[in-house]
Parts: structure tokens; C-alpha cells; sequence
């Protein structure tokens, strides 16, 4: 069990920057950003064990993980009034959809996930960082050393090739 401790606390490090990246995306204040990622440090620990590399990387684990964190964090701080409202509004509502509902939410998310599988690796990591980390378009602009305008560009043509691939009705 310690190799494996060992090795968590590695990859923690590794991807510490990513962590960080993607829970201020969401909660950008630094104390709630710093619970977080405690957070997510502990859940790591409990949950390492059952990862699969067979399912994914170790790295899209710990960001899906890092990801619902923040989110769970920013659900609980708004209930305490600790944060303001942010950009994520309605989508964090606490009504749970409808059996009916769930199955054409999986299976339209399963038709984009195929889809984005589709698509450039470059192309399919941006859509990811704006649209599932919430990175702003001025960061990635930043980051990838081009206009706001280059990257609404390209954005938009992603998602008329998805919207495409998907027959009209998605993204």
C-alpha cells in the first residue's frame, strides 16, 4: 500500500499546476481554491485504489476528479453565501431530471463524447478547456500564444464540425 501512496503523491505533484488550474476555473477565490484542492487530495487517496488505467489516464481521472470538487465546492460555499454568484448559474440547480430525461441526457453526451473522439487532439483539448474547464477565452488566447479573436474563431468552426457530426442538433 505505501508504493502506492508513494505513487499518488507523485502524481498529485505532477499534476499539482493542472489541479490548481482547473479548480481556480472554477472557484477563483484562493481560500476556496485551497479547500479544494485539499479536497481533492483526500479523495484521490480514498479512491486511487479502485482507479483503472484501462478506463483513462491518470491524468483525465484526476481532472474529472478535481473538476466535480470544485464543483461540490462551489455548490456548498454558494449555500453558505461564502461566494458570489458565478458564471455557472442555473447548471448547478439541485433538480434531479427525470429517468426519461437521464437516458437522453447519457445518450446525447455519449453522441458528443464520440463525436469530440473525432476531432484533432488540438481541436478536441480546446473545446475541453473552454467548455468543460471553463477556461476564459483571454486565457486560452494567452496560453496558446494567439488573438481572443483566433480562438472564438476556431471554437466556432469546432463546433460546426460537431454540430455537423452530431446531425444539427447538439453543441
Amino acid at each position: 500500500m505505501r508504493a502506492a501512496e508513494a505513487k499518488l503523491e507523485e502524481l498529485l505533484e505532477q499534476y499539482s499546476g493542472m489541479l490548481e488550474y482547473i479548480a481556480r476555473g472554477i472557484l477563483r477565490e484562493d481560500e476556496a481554491v485551497e479547500d479544494c484542492l485539499s479536497r481533492v487530495w483526500l479523495r484521490a487517496v480514498e479512491r486511487f485504489p479502485a482507479y483503472d488505467p484501462a478506463r483513462g489516464a491518470v491524468s483525465t481521472w484526476l481532472s474529472v476528479l478535481c473538476r466535480s470538487t470544485a464543483l461540490d465546492c462551489l455548490r456548498e460555499h454558494r449555500r453558505k453565501g461564502d461566494l458570489a454568484a458565478g458564471t455557472l448559474g442555473e447548471e448547478l440547480a439541485d433538480s434531479a431530471p427525470g429517468p426519461e430525461e437521464e437516458l437522453l441526457r447519457r445518450e446525447r453526451a455519449e453522441r458528443l463524447r464520440a463525436a469530440l473522439g473525432r476531432l484533432s487532439e488540438a481541436d478536441r483539448q480546446l473545446f475541453y478547456r473552454k467548455y468543460y474547464y471553463l477556461q476564459s477565452t483571454a486565457q486560452l488566447a494567452a496560453e496558446l500564444g494567439m488573438t481572443e479573436r483566433a480562438v472564438e474563431g476556431r471554437l466556432y468552426r469546432i463546433k460546426k464540425r460537431l454540430r455537423a457530426m452530431l446531425g444539427g442538433d447538439e453543441a
